[in-house]
């Protein structure tokens, strides 16, 4: 029996999967916390991700492995001297520093549609590029030594293979490799400073089915990244609708083509397979529910049970949780609104509200999918991922507001998504046939409530939603 270590390393952890090569199997997990950060600056020692995941693999205990692949929260910057050295904590993506770089970047290309056209994306504050040229502008000594860009996910494949590699799933969420073409984009780079070698200083992308280098005896696969890796964790299809609710919210699904949003909502990522990952982001989820959590002096079970006590439409209580800013919209600077308090509010109602305006958010992302011109498909039943997965008040409330059938993977779907491209390398066959044979996306369906009138949160969330962004 052959076993496959996968890895998700995430904003607020690290997770680990250990599965049976052949069958998918779990036979080992672990855990272990990073460091928390807080926008507008998110920042972290990559150092501490290293550490989290050797921790977190002893967690999942002694089990041999004989491949592996590390996937990773997308964008954020690693910055390498030319000795491979960290030269400055890693910008992740949820710091929101460098909007005014990602407004100015659009500007010198001329408005959203040539980056479009370009890579796939127009930058926001998350992007790689955005990033780098917040370093440009703010501290131009630390960029004079800047030899090596890297992902995260990057950064801590290197550090167990000692190559400068990535793959075209991560590599299409830095605003300078493009989808379409198959190839980076230095042309996008010099916008950020022409004076620099690009070429010398990004990673080689490489094929979903490649390998690294081999360390103990282990193949090391290529990784990719978080929402590349849920999809292969769940058996994504084309059309199919995944929710992801973690520190950010994204909705996503796979496509056969690449996608092009001239209005630069959706984000025409690829996949890690070869195909593509049109993709809409959030960037208030779970840090939502926490803070409420946190505001009401409740762990997030006796949260839960608060916004399922709460009745549907809170009481007319309406969040718009645009906490640490936003991104879809994209309104960096924004801040969280609360509209209908009175006197009798109970926190029942608030918790429901708090969950309320998250699924909401998370609903205009896909929303804005079908704007832009992505095929969905959310009444085939909509997949629901990551920390908030396991709330039933998120279940609940998602299910009665899209009025579909809801689907929980069992598992750790970017961690189990890692442990298949690792068979998947380590078979030397598809990562979707992988997928596929472990009959991964199979979970507890919740069925929608057809007796509740949800229109009336929809309308009301609508409503503060619009008066709040005609006035930023």
């Amino acid at each position: 029996m052959a076993f496959v270590l996968g890895v998700d390393s995430s904003t607020q952890s690290t997770k680990v999967e250990i599965r049976d090569a052949d069958t998918g199997a779990l036979v080992g997990s672990g855990r272990a916390s990073h460091p928390t950060t807080s926008p507008p600056r998110s920042e972290q020692d990559p150092e501490s991700w290293r550490e989290a995941l050797v921790d977190a693999r002893h967690d999942a205990g002694t089990p041999g492995v004989v491949a592996m692949a590390i996937a990773a929260q997308q964008h954020g910057l690693v910055a390498l001297d030319c000795d491979g050295n960290v030269i400055r904590p890693a910008k992740l993506w949820n710091d929101t520093e460098s909007a005014p770089d990602a407004e100015w970047l659009v500007e010198q290309l001329g408005g959203p549609e040539p980056w479009v056209k370009a890579c796939g994306s127009v930058p926001v504050a998350s992007f790689t590029i955005s990033k780098l040229s917040w370093l440009h502008r703010t501290e131009p000594e630390t960029f004079g030594r800047l030899a090596r860009v890297l992902l995260p996910h990057d950064w801590l494949t290197y550090r167990m293979s000692g190559r400068f590699t990535t793959d075209r799933g991560d590599a299409s969420g830095t605003g300078y490799w493009s989808p379409s073409e198959g190839r980076w984009r230095p042309d996008l780079l010099e916008v950020v400073d022409d004076t620099k070698d690009w070429d010398a200083c990004l990673p080689e992308v490489l094929g979903p089915t490649e390998t690294v280098r081999k360390r103990d005896g282990a193949v090391i696969a290529p990784g990719t990244g978080d929402n590349m890796a849920a999809a292969l964790g769940v058996a994504l299809q084309p059309g199919q609708v995944a929710i992801s609710v973690g520190t950010s919210g994204t909705v996503f699904t796979v496509s056969n083509a690449p996608v092009t949003d001239p209005k630069g909502y959706v984000a025409g990522f690829a996949d890690a397979t070869g195909r593509y990952l049109p993709l809409v982001c959030t960037l208030n989820a779970m840090r939502v529910i926490d803070a409420f959590a946190r505001l009401l002096q409740v762990d997030l079970a006796t949260f839960d049970q608060l916004a399922l006590a709460g009745e549907p439409g809170a009481g007319g209580l309406v969040l718009l949780p645009y906490l640490d800013g936003e991104r879809t919209p994209n309104l960096p600077e924004a801040s969280g609104t609360m509209a209908g308090l009175r006197s009798d509010v109970t926190r029942e109602q608030v918790a429901r509200a708090a969950v309320e305006g998250v699924v909401c958010g998370l609903l205009d992302a896909l929303e804005a999918l079908r704007v832009g011109g992505v095929t969905v498909r959310p009444a085939d039943g909509t997949l629901l991922l990551g920390g908030g997965a396991r709330l039933r008040s998120v279940q609940r409330v998602l299910a009665d507001l899209t009025r579909c059938s809801i689907v929980v993977p069992r598992g750790e779907p970017v961690a189990t998504g890692a442990c298949v491209q690792a068979a998947a390398v380590l078979h030397q066959s598809a990562p979707s046939e992988v997928a596929a044979a472990w009959h991964l996306g199979t979970g507890r369906p919740v069925e929608p409530d057809l007796s509740i009138d949800t229109r009336a949160a929809r309308s009301a969330y609508a409503e503060l939603r619009d008066r709040y962004y005609a006035t930023s």
